[in-house]
């Protein structure tokens, strides 16, 4: 299977935006049905969409960042700063969003508030259920067209673009959350103790902080730096061994520099009757070949070196 090409800037940002404008009209809804009803889990949802709104805006300016053209200081440009943003998502989907959510619920089980009608809070999240809906489904179509054949799960683990799975995440978390909240208010309501709808907060709280660790987790690789696709590895690899005076391709190394962005280093044996200014000229040709067939490759070095020398200095 070819290697798929990460998401569209275009797609992405569409996916950014969507959610963006959800959360923040969410988040004043839920603000002002929690002052109405003084609902925990209502409060909970409120900070949840306020986080999630700041973690958008967030991603949004990473990728504004890792478009900044590589100069004398960071010679493979500046790609991987979104990759830091993420895990600072990341980070903050935990401290803010699951701190902030386990806090609340845990204060309003110790000193329940008196229930109020909860009319408001139904239609609230009826109402934030349809605009996280929409984002999400705007969000699971745009993976789906990045992720190729590949599983959902195996596609996030494999993905390069943070800012894609992070809004499929946050808004899946999202609707989960909205579950868990409007099972609490009803269940505080129909049993008459307040102290459900606090348990329900704790919840999402937990919801919270599993996605936050699985984001966390996956940020944490593409910080470390992560290999590209083993087809187009493979692809490169075919082409190096295509040539017929190159008599072993030895290794070829990727590492990704930005989401669409790869640096790769390719050990070759050259046939040793080649002189050095026609090896020179070939590793040229090469280079332009492998750019013009992949242009996700923006840096490709190119290294002859003899198959023993090479097998000897490979790791264990």
């Amino acid at each position: 299977m070819a290697p798929h090409a990460p998401a569209s800037g275009w797609r992405t940002n569409l996916v950014l935006y969507a959610a963006l404008a959800a959360n923040l009209g969410i988040a004043v809804a839920k603000f002002i049905a929690a002052a109405i009803t003084a609902s925990s889990s209502m409060l909970t949802e409120g900070v949840h969409s306020l986080v999630d709104s700041f973690n958008q805006i967030l991603l949004l300016y990473g990728q504004h960042r890792a478009r900044r053209p590589a100069d004398a200081e960071h010679p493979f440009g500046y790609g991987r700063e979104l990759y830091f943003w993420a895990f600072v998502v990341a980070i903050l989907i935990f401290g803010l969003g699951a701190g902030v959510s386990v806090y609340e619920g845990w204060r309003h089980m110790v000193a329940p508030e008196p229930l109020r009608d909860p009319l408001v809070n139904y239609v609230v999240l009826a109402v934030a259920a349809a605009m996280e809906g929409t984002s999400w489904a705007i969000a699971v179509r745009a993976f789906a067209r990045s992720k190729g054949e590949c599983g959902w799960w195996q596609a996030v683990h494999d993905s390069k673009d943070p800012a894609g799975f992070i809004v499929l995440f946050e808004d899946s978390a999202a609707l989960a959350g909205l579950i868990v909240a409007a099972i609490g208010i009803w269940a505080s309501h129909a049993w008459g103790d307040s102290r459900i709808d606090g348990a329900a907060s704790i919840v999402i709280g937990l919801i919270l902080a599993a996605v936050a660790v699985l984001l966390a987790r996956e940020a944490k690789g593409l910080l470390i730096g992560e290999r590209a696709d083993p087809a187009l590895i493979r692809q490169v690899r075919a082409m190096m061994e295509a040539e017929p005076r190159i008599t072993f391709v030895n290794h070829v190394r990727t590492i990704h520099t930005a989401p669409d962005r790869v640096f790769v280093a390719i050990s070759a044996d050259f046939d040793d009757t080649l002189a050095m200014g026609d090896a020179e000229t070939l590793i040229e040709q090469l280079e332009a070949r492998l750019k013009a067939a992949l242009p996700q490759l923006s840096s490709i070095y190119i290294r002859p070196e003899k198959r023993e020398d090479a097998e000897a200095t490979l790791p264990a």
